[in-house]
């Protein structure tokens, strides 16, 4: 089976059943609400990158096609947020159990590829999501992860070797969904960062490196592989 195999339509994905039941899932109102919630706030999808084998959360990836609004695909998750995360007590009021993520690519990215080069967003996002299953962590705004215990970049062709997570951007301004279930599912949007990046926020805070970021004129929702670096001068 192929790279692009893997694709189903918004249609096929709702039929299908995943080979390998999962032990974490939304049931079927929680999942029609994150859909209409993720095609009102991100946009329509007709695409869903759909995982063949689930051995915790059933995690697909809804593509949301560039549009004139947002000239950029948007990748998000539907299936992370099953999964109840272990919050520490003083972040407990903040309802930060339940979350999904979402990473932007340029409009001219290979989805169909299986290179690593072009297929290493999609891993990070995927691993993101289930980093607190396998490490039983929590994840939330300004958290981070990199590549690897070296600080390996993610492919030959960048330097790229980490992430940060941001609130999404959404159209409705609001980066969490309250469902009638009563979880409340926060969307994260997944920031690749360059070394210098990882260690200034490592070394200050989130805030005080998108703040960087704004100084320096730098889009950094869209991913660039070969952008300015907000610590460059």
């Amino acid at each position: 089976m192929g790279f692009f195999d893997r694709f189903r339509t918004r249609k096929q994905q709702k039929k299908e059943e995943p080979a390998q039941l999962p032990r974490y899932l939304y049931d079927d109102k929680e999942i029609d609400e994150l859909d209409r919630y993720i095609c009102d706030d991100f946009g329509d999808y007709k695409n869903v990158f759909h995982e063949i084998a689930s051995p915790d959360v059933h995690l697909d990836v809804c593509i949301v096609d560039p549009t004139e609004e947002r000239p950029y695909y948007q990748l998000v998750t539907m299936g992370a947020g099953a999964y109840t995360m272990r919050i520490p007590d003083q972040w407990q009021k903040y309802h930060l159990e339940h979350a999904e993520y979402v990473i932007s690519l340029p409009a001219d990215w290979k989805l169909d590829s299986g290179e690593e080069k072009d297929y290493w967003p999609i891993r990070v996002l995927k691993d993101v999501a289930r980093l607190p299953i396998w490490y039983d962590t929590w994840l939330a705004y300004g958290h981070t992860t990199q590549a690897d215990e070296e600080g390996s970049p993610y492919a030959p062709d960048t330097r790229l070797n980490s992430v940060v997570l941001n609130f999404a951007s959404t159209r409705s301004g609001d980066s969490r969904l309250v469902l009638s279930s009563g979880k409340v599912i926060n969307f994260y949007e997944i920031i690749p960062l360059y070394p210098e990046e990882l260690a200034f926020k490592m070394e200050h805070h989130a805030d005080a490196l998108f703040e960087k970021f704004e100084e320096q004129g730098i889009p950094f929702r869209v991913l660039d592989r070969n952008r300015k670096s907000a610590l460059q001068d």
